[in-house]
């Protein structure tokens, strides 16, 4: 390695105007990607139940893309750490394209071996979904960064709103090219995956880590700065990566249990596809539109106080969907959207946390091996709650998952006290 500071910096790209160019790069290919993790959570499980003609295996196909996802932040949060942002994030998109092609070719040949397989190769689309967040803040200013990863989780509501809406076309268009009409969302998440790869292969330059890391090399005085910044924040965070990695795993947890079965429990009452794919729409509309306005009370009032808001809202969230009768499209929408909203908190202030109190050197590692557990997470919410829903009923998994949910308040209360 050489280290000839002065020509270094005179090549490296201004760090403003490369950031700005980074977030129009990554909400374009986040809008990509919104359409594509839509299939799996519209219709996996009903496809799954189809397959099968089983309900308590219906959280399944969530369990299985959420560990394919987990297995996924690994790879992608390794590659980013010796590679880049760019090379890591296009293999993820790319290896969710694979996953959605094998989906269809299961349900064509109705090999549910093969359908369970394939879910957990498209969970790296979800996975590299979430770490473009991390891509966002790598070149922000510590007071800026939860509203750059606001930035990014919003560009995937265009897709992941429309995506869900398109169940019923994207259907009848399998159905003409002799698909089944529940993988008919398949299609469409193979195709935005795919162009979500190209497009971050092609326009993610400068790669975000790459150019912080030469910044905090190449000038000795931003680096030292930075090391005071970074220890500053340390101690004001103490324990922070356990807290951040707390909330969003929490809120993981009971967002993917809750939302999984409720199409199922949705479909049981006699609502068509068109139905549950409003209200999934509407949830995951909730879970990134309000990303800027809730990265701006991040940055604006702190971490902990959002993260306390995280669980609150999920409680409502778990009450409301409990009570709510199986035939009110109207009153599930309201809650699957609270349910979004709370998981918004949860994820936008837990990365915050995260990428206040990890170094840059380790960053890209660490944040996937957080990730990890999120995805473990959702897994385990995922295929608990079709066991769940077959042993007691939908009500009482929505009110389980809504108290579980209040771990939070003490936990940050916990956190916050120490410091």
């Amino acid at each position: 390695m050489t280290s000839s500071a002065p020509t270094t910096t005179a090549s490296i790209p201004d760090p403003a105007q490369a950031q700005t160019r980074i977030l129009r790069v990554l909400v374009a290919s986040q809008i990509l990607s919104g359409a594509g993790l839509a299939a799996g959570v519209t219709v996996g499980a009903l496809l799954a139940q189809d397959m099968l003609g089983s309900t308590s295996l219906a959280g399944l196909p969530s369990a299985l893309f959420t560990a394919g996802s987990a297995l996924a932040a690994v790879a992608v949060g390794r590659i980013s750490q010796a590679r880049g942002r760019r090379p890591g994030l296009a293999t993820g998109y790319l290896t969710g394209a694979i996953g959605s092609a094998g989906v269809i070719t299961a349900a064509v040949l109705d090999t549910p071996v093969l359908l369970f397989l394939a879910l957990f190769v498209y969970g790296a689309g979800t996975a590299t979904n979430l770490q473009a967040r991390y891509a966002g803040a790598d070149l922000a200013a510590p007071g800026h960064r939860a509203r750059a990863v606001s930035t990014v989780l919003v560009a995937t509501t265009l897709g992941g709103v429309a995506g869900p809406n398109l169940a019923a076309p994207t259907g009848t268009l399998a159905e003409s090219l002799g698909i089944p009409h529940l993988a008919g969302l398949f299609l469409l998440s193979g195709l935005a995956y795919a162009l979500a790869a190209l497009v971050l292969a092609l326009w993610l330059r400068p790669d975000p880590l790459l150019l912080a890391r030469a910044l905090a090399e190449a000038k000795d005085t931003e680096a030292t700065a930075g090391t005071i910044d970074d220890a500053a924040e340390t101690r004001e965070g103490r324990g922070g990566v356990v807290l951040g990695a707390l909330v969003m795993v929490l809120t993981q947890l009971v967002m993917v249990a809750i939302m999984t079965m409720t199409p199922v429990h949705m479909h049981d009452h006699g609502h068509g596809t068109a139905a549950s794919g409003l209200v999934i729409a509407i949830h995951i509309g909730a879970m990134y539109l309000p990303s800027p306005l809730t990265g701006w009370l991040v940055d604006r009032y702190g971490r902990m106080k959002i993260a306390a808001a995280s669980g609150i809202t999920l409680l409502a969230a778990g009450v409301l969907a409990a009570a709510a009768p199986g035939d009110s499209v109207a009153l599930l929408a309201l809650a699957l959207a609270l349910l979004g909203l709370g998981w918004n908190f949860g994820l936008v202030s837990g990365t915050a946390v995260i990428t206040d109190t990890v170094p840059l050197a380790t960053r890209a590692k660490t944040q996937g091996l957080v990730d990890v557990s999120i995805a473990i997470a959702g897994a385990t919410g995922g295929m608990a709650s079709g066991i769940m829903v077959a042993a007691t009923s939908y009500p009482v998994l929505a009110l389980t998952g809504g108290v579980l949910s209040l771990a939070l308040v003490p936990a940050v209360a916990a956190t916050a006290y120490r410091r």
